[in-house]
């Protein structure tokens, strides 16, 4: 019988025989399954380009129905078959969420010239020189250059891995929405959030997880997972899926190994919605057992006393966490709305009582129209309590009651004892880290509070927020110069957060460099989020310091007509007085905000506007009745 002409793909020591179906190592066959075969069959025809994961089922499964975990198993056994794993060298790249990519160098051939020996033939040849030429000496001395080189670059850019400290690092990517429904995302992005919760409670000692701000910026990347790992500096990616039809939800996830990009295990969970959480903690299981981690008994106990739900009730509350995580006033409203109809359906519901806690928690600590301040963090402390009645392990629960507790009550004891709390349980929740830090530089602890907030940061190391928080703690603990790097740092990542320039502006008139203050001001008045941000205030501030007494003037007006009109903007008035040098305006206003419990007042003893009221008899005082010490 007449064949047609032979086919064949070389890369490295490979070669692969389309004609014959075989891949062949140095000469010698490699065993391969058939679906294996024609999986790497389609990867090296599309070297360099991204195969997604659609196609690779449709044209190695064309007729069978089977799942991503069939098809990450499938790529699984190729990547042993090239023993990535024994030499480190890399061919099929996972692209988070799209697919796969062949990354190795392809050369077609018809099969008349043998495998590439142009290394052996040049080591034989080095044999045998009797001595090393001077070409021969640049070129080592070149290459020793470039492995020293290579040795540094891996520890700029590669950060090392935290495994050899008994700690791994493991990134929770955005689950993919398959239901082919766009309204459902937020169905998705809660059930990322929920395995983050799950995994980030497992062991923290030995594994930390990135927090949802940071892992969200991967949702859509086409991205490897290598350059993820990077960014990112963690040791292992969860990637997966949720298929949602009615009451019913499938789950597909794989855990892949960064170093390698190894696919340490794949599996596929279907479940009635009610026992999502028992889904949740049972792929959480699966992932500790993969990555070696001894759960403790009272561990083991807690993920195996999840409780069924009411689907209704858990959809509810997924759309709370959706709206929360806009960190909006709007979103806020609308989580609130979401949390409480979440309790109607099922009123022993603790996550969605913590929900609520949060969002009057954080609605009641900003200007607002919707909800006095006076009304919401009350209620963000009943809701915190009740969800801590219903289950004490929630930290988040505790984190909400301690910022209450700081930012409200003015109970610092109290707001210590829930932050240690949280944290004892759930040492990868950032935001619990986040805002300790600001307890502990109210009180004056400044080293300590930059360690809280450098740990937020480990653990959510694209959070903007956190990266311009870093900064303004640095700049109330007077490290003006590593302030003005920080804020630089976090606009170069997000040129218009508004909150960066304000530490920036801050920085430079603690530096008396008022005009770049100015200008870094100015800028940011118009930007996004300004007016909640209090740049006007300082604005106004800046202008008096810089003998612009006029422009200040005009500020203080229209902060005047506002204070009228919104709850919580009186504490504004007082950096506009306190640079004008009217004393006992600035003091009037102050203890106005100490009548209504403005947040800000937690910060007396650091924010740089106040500096030329510090040395008056009556700050003291005020300190006293917060509860700070002088």
């Amino acid at each position: 019988m007449q064949r047609g002409p032979k086919h064949f793909y070389e890369f490295g020591p490979f070669r692969l025989d389309v004609n014959e179906r075989q891949l062949l190592r140095d000469g010698h066959p490699v065993p391969l399954t058939p679906k294996a075969f024609e999986t790497l069959h389609a990867l090296v025809e599309n070297s360099g380009h991204v195969l997604s994961k659609d196609e690779l089922l449709k044209r190695v499964w064309p007729d069978t129905f089977v799942d991503e975990g069939t098809l990450a198993r499938n790529v699984f056994t190729l990547r042993k078959a090239l023993g990535e794993e024994q030499n480190g060298q890399h061919h099929i790249e996972t692209v988070p969420k799209l697919g796969y990519r062949f990354i190795a160098s392809v050369k077609e051939t018809d099969g008349e010239t043998p495998l590439d020996t142009t290394s052996q033939q040049s080591s034989a040849v080095f044999r045998t020189q009797p001595r090393l030429g001077r070409l021969q000496i640049v070129a080592l001395i070149s290459v020793a250059v470039l492995l020293v080189a290579a040795y540094f670059a891996r520890e700029r850019f590669w950060p090392p891995s935290r495994t050899a400290a008994g700690r791994s690092m493991l990134a929770v990517l955005p689950f993919e929405n398959l239901s082919g429904d766009p309204q459902q995302e937020y169905f998705s992005d809660g059930l990322t959030e929920e395995m983050i919760t799950q995994l980030g409670s497992l062991n923290p000692q030995r594994l930390g997880v990135i927090a949802r701000t940071s892992a969200m910026k991967y949702r859509n990347t086409d991205k490897g997972v290598g350059q993820i790992g990077r960014e990112l500096a963690v040791d292992y990616v969860l990637e997966g899926s949720v298929r949602r039809e009615g009451n019913r939800v499938r789950v597909s996830a794989q855990l892949i190994q960064v170093k390698d990009q190894t696919h340490l295990w794949a599996d596929s969970y279907e479940r009635d919605l009610r026992d999502v959480l028992v889904l949740q903690s049972d792929v959480a299981r699966a992932i500790a057992r993969e990555i070696e981690i001894k759960l403790t008994p009272q561990q083991q106990a807690r993920h195996a006393g999840t409780r069924p739900i009411d689907p209704e009730a858990y959809e509810l509350y997924l759309q709370g966490r959706y709206f929360w995580n806009k960190r909006t006033e709007e979103g806020f409203k609308k989580a609130i709305e979401y949390f409480t109809a979440a309790i109607r359906k099922d009123a022993n519901y603790g996550q969605a009582y913590a929900g609520l806690a949060d969002s009057y928690a954080l609605l009641g600590s900003i200007a607002s129209t919707t909800l006095p301040r006076r009304e919401a963090m009350p209620k963000a402390r009943a809701a915190a309590l009740k969800a801590l009645e219903l289950d004490d392990t929630l930290a988040e629960a505790h984190t909400s009651l301690a910022f209450v507790r700081m930012h409200y009550d003015w109970d610092w004891p109290g707001a210590e004892r829930e932050f240690a709390r949280a944290i004892g349980l759930n040492p990868g929740y950032a935001t619990a880290h986040h805002w300790y830090a600001y307890d502990l530089v109210a009180r004056g602890r400044t080293d300590e509070a930059l360690r809280e907030v450098r740990r937020a940061q480990e653990i959510d190391p694209l959070s903007t927020i956190i990266s311009a928080d870093l900064g303004e703690i640095l700049c109330y603990a007077r490290r003006d110069d590593e302030a003005i790097e920080q804020a630089r740092r976090t606009l170069k990542a997000d040129p218009n957060f508004v909150l960066a320039h304000r530490v920036l502006a801050w920085a430079y008139q603690r530096k008396h460099m008022y005009a770049e203050s100015i200008a870094v001001l100015e800028r940011a008045s118009t930007l996004p989020g300004a007016t909640s941000a209090g740049v006007l205030p300082f604005l106004g501030h800046v202008y008096a310091m810089a003998g612009q007494r006029d422009d200040a003037r005009k500020v203080l007006g229209q902060l005047e007509r506002k204070s009228r009109e919104r709850c919580g903007e009186g504490f504004g008035l007082v950096a506009v007085y306190a640079g004008l040098g009217d004393k006992d305006q600035a003091f009037a206003c102050l203890e106005k905000a100490y009548q209504e419990r403005e947040g800000t007042l937690i910060l007396l003893n650091v924010l740089p506007p106040l500096d030329p009221l510090r040395s008056d008899p009556r700050f003291a005082d005020l300190l006293r009745r917060v509860g700070l010490p002088p």
